[in-house]
C-alpha cells in the first residue's frame, strides 16, 4: 500500500412548462383510451375509480419527490436502487423501464398513425409509424430544447382540445338533461360492485403512465422544477380523467362504449359537437400521441446514459454529436423499436402486455426505492419527505392494479416475460462479463493446449481485456471511518463493480492531522483482500465539487466511480452539485 500526500453536464435549462410537455403528453394521452377501459369494467362508477386512481397518483406525487429530491441523477427507479440496493436489483428495474418505453414508443406511433389513416384511408400503417418514429429520433439528436418546443405545442393544443370537449359536452347535457346519464347509473355493473370496482380500478391504472418519465431526465430541469412536473400532471389527471368519464356518461349509454372503445372521445365529439369537433379530436389524438413517441425518446436517452455511465451496457453508446446529444443510445432505440414493429407485422396487441405490466412494475419498485431510502439513507437530506403510510398504502395500490391487470388478461404476463427475460440476459451478460470472459479463457486455455498455436493469441486477448476492466480505479472519500466502515466500502466494491484499485482518500484541513488507526486498518485490509488494491491518498484542502472535478481531471476517474458514505444533516453541498458521486454506506 503506497501513501500519497499533497496539497491542495451542461446546466439544466427546461423549465416548468417545457419539462411538463415532455412527461404530459405521455400521461394526458391516456385520456384517449382509459375512460373507455374504466367504464368497461366498472360501468357507472367509472369515474369514482379514477378519482381513486388520482388518489394514488397524489401519493406517488411525495413518494417520487423525496427519491428524486434526494438523489436527483436521471435513472427513475434505477437510479434509486442503485443507490440503496446492489448494481444487479437496479438493472432489474432498469429492463422494467426499458420495455416500458419501448411499448409506449412503438403503440403511440402506431396508434397515432391509426388515427390519421381515419382521415386518409391510402395511408400505409407500417411504413408511416416508422417514419413517425424517424422524425422523433432525428428531433430528440437535435437536442432536448428542440424537442422541448414540440412538446410545448402538443401539449397545449391537446389541454385545449380536451377543455373545449368538455365545454360542448357540458352544454350539450345542459341542453339535454341528465337522462342518458340516470339511465347509466341504474344499469347493473359487468358483475359485483365490489370486482366491477376492482377490476375497474385496475385498469384505470392505466391512465397514469408517462407519470415515471420526469424522474428519468431530472438532470435536465432546472432546479426546483421536477416536483412541479410532478404536481401538473397530477392536475391534469385529476381533471381529464374523471372528467371524460362522467362526460361519456351522460352523452352515450354503457352499452354502447364497448363499439366505440378505440376512439371514445372523438364519438363522445361527434355527439356533442358534430363531425367537426371529431375531427379535431382525432387530430389532437394523433399529436399528443406523437408527444408520447417523444416522451419515450427524451426518457430512455437518460435512463441509457446513467446505465452506460455505470457500466451496465456498452460504452460506445455514451458517444455524442456536435450538438451534445448521444446520438447512438437514440439510434439503437429507433432500431429496436422498428424491429418490434415489424417483428410483429404491426399488430401490437401483445404489446400492450409488456406496456401494462413494465409500467406497473416499475411504479411499484420506485416505491419500494423510497423505503429503501427511508431505512439506509436515512441521513441524507431530501426537501420533501413521503409519509411512511402514503408509501405504503400507494406501493400496495400499484401492486393491486398490476394484480388486477395480470387476472383480467392472463396472455399479458407470458408476453411480458418472452420480452423481459431477454432484456434481462443483455444487461446481466454485461453485469457478468468477467465471468462470461473468464469461462471463455478456461475454454481457450484448454484448446489451447491441444492447438496452442491457435489459440494464443485469443488467450492474450481476452486476458488484457480483464486487465483493462480490473485496471480501472474507484475511489472511496473517508473521513477516517472505523475499519468496519472500510470494510464494508471494501466489500461493497468487490460485489458490484469491476476492479482491483481502489484509493481511499481522505481529506484534511493544513492543521489537521491523519487519524491515527486509519492507516494501520488500511493496511490490515490490504493484507485480508488480496484481490484488491487499497492505496490511501492525503489530500489537503476542503472537500467540496472543486476537490472532486480536480481530482477527476488528474486521475481520470469519472465522477460516478466515486463513492462517499451518507452525508449528514449538516453536509454544505446537495447531491447533484457532487457532479453523480454515489453513496454505497
Amino acid at each position: 500500500m503506497t501513501v500519497t500526500v499533497t496539497s491542495s453536464h451542461g446546466e439544466p435549462d427546461l423549465g416548468q412548462l417545457e419539462a411538463t410537455a415532455i412527461c404530459g403528453n405521455d400521461i394526458t394521452s391516456s385520456c384517449l383510451y382509459v375512460s373507455a377501459l374504466a367504464i368497461l369494467q366498472a360501468g357507472a362508477w367509472a369515474w369514482v375509480v379514477l378519482l381513486i386512481v388520482t388518489a394514488v397518483l397524489y401519493l406517488y406525487r411525495r413518494i417520487y419527490a423525496e427519491v428524486v429530491g434526494a438523489l436527483p441523477l436521471n435513472g427513475g427507479a434505477y437510479n434509486a436502487l442503485l443507490n440503496t440496493t446492489s448494481k444487479r436489483v437496479a438493472s432489474l428495474a432498469a429492463c422494467l423501464t426499458l420495455l416500458s418505453y419501448v411499448a409506449t414508443a412503438v403503440i403511440s406511433a402506431s396508434e397515432a398513425v391509426h388515427y390519421v389513416r381515419s382521415m386518409w384511408y391510402q395511408l400505409p400503417v407500417i411504413a408511416a409509424t416508422i417514419a413517425l418514429l424517424a422524425v422523433f429520433m432525428a428531433l430528440t439528436i437535435a437536442g432536448i430544447g428542440e424537442s422541448a418546443k414540440v412538446a410545448v405545442v402538443i401539449f397545449a393544443t391537446h389541454l385545449t382540445t380536451l377543455a373545449l370537449l368538455l365545454l360542448i359536452g357540458g352544454w350539450w347535457v345542459l341542453q339535454h338533461g341528465p337522462a342518458t346519464f340516470i339511465a347509466n347509473f341504474t344499469t347493473p355493473t359487468p358483475g359485483s360492485l365490489p370486482r366491477s370496482l376492482f377490476f375497474g380500478f385496475a385498469a384505470a391504472m392505466l391512465g397514469i403512465s408517462g407519470f415515471e418519465s420526469s424522474a428519468n431526465f431530472v438532470e435536465e430541469q432546472a432546479p426546483g422544477v421536477f416536483p412541479k412536473t410532478l404536481r401538473n400532471m397530477w392536475v391534469a389527471v385529476t381533471v381529464f380523467n374523471p372528467g371524460m368519464a362522467l362526460l361519456a356518461l351522460a352523452l352515450i349509454p354503457v352499452a354502447a362504449v364497448a363499439g366505440h372503445r378505440e376512439a371514445l372521445l372523438a364519438h363522445l365529439g361527434a355527439v356533442s359537437g358534430g363531425p367537426w369537433l371529431a375531427t379535431l379530436i382525432s387530430v389532437d389524438a394523433a399529436l399528443v400521441l406523437s408527444g408520447a413517441v417523444l416522451t419515450s425518446f427524451v426518457g430512455v436517452t437518460g435512463l441509457v446514459r446513467r446505465m452506460t455511465l455505470d457500466r451496465c451496457l456498452p460504452q460506445f453508446l455514451l458517444k455524442t454529436n456536435r450538438r451534445g446529444t448521444t446520438h447512438r443510445i437514440i439510434a439503437a432505440f429507433f432500431l429496436l423499436c422498428v424491429s418490434i414493429l415489424l417483428i410483429t407485422h404491426g399488430e401490437l396487441g401483445a404489446l400492450a402486455g409488456v406496456y401494462t405490466i413494465s409500467f406497473l412494475a416499475v411504479m411499484a419498485l420506485f416505491g419500494v426505492g423510497n423505503v429503501l431510502l427511508k431505512v439506509r439513507r436515512a441521513r441524507l437530506p431530501r426537501p420533501i419527505t413521503a409519509s411512511w403510510p402514503g408509501v405504503l398504502v400507494g406501493i400496495a395500490a400499484v401492486i393491486a392494479g398490476l394484480v388486477g391487470n395480470a387476472l383480467l388478461n392472463p396472455s399479458y404476463l407470458r408476453v411480458f416475460l418472452a420480452y423481459f427475460v431477454p432484456t434481462v440476459l443483455v444487461v446481466g451478460a454485461m453485469l457478468g462479463r468477467i465471468t462470461i470472459l473468464r469461462v471463455c479463457l478456461f475454454f481457450v486455455r484448454s484448446i489451447s493446449e491441444a492447438i496452442s498455436s491457435y489459440t494464443s493469441r485469443a488467450s492474450t486477448s481476452i486476458r488484457s481485456h480483464i486487465e483493462r476492466i480490473n485496471a480501472q480505479q474507484f475511489v472511496f472519500f473517508s473521513r477516517g471511518d472505523n475499519v468496519a466502515s472500510l470494510n464494508q466500502a471494501i466489500l461493497y466494491v468487490l460485489r458490484n463493480e469491476h476492479t482491483n484499485n481502489l484509493k481511499v482518500v481522505t481529506v484534511l484541513d493544513e492543521s489537521e492531522e491523519l487519524p491515527e488507526r486509519l492507516r494501520p486498518d488500511l493496511e490490515i485490509l490490504d493484507q485480508a483482500y488480496p484481490e484488491m488494491d487499497v492505496e490511501l491518498v492525503v489530500k489537503h484542502g476542503r472537500f467540496g465539487p472543486d476537490l472532486i472535478d480536480e481530482l477527476s481531471r488528474e486521475w481520470g476517474i469519472a465522477k460516478n466511480f466515486m463513492f462517499i458514505a451518507s452525508p449528514g444533516d449538516h453536509f454544505p453541498y446537495r447531491l447533484e452539485e457532487l457532479g453523480g458521486v454515489r453513496l454505497i454506506i
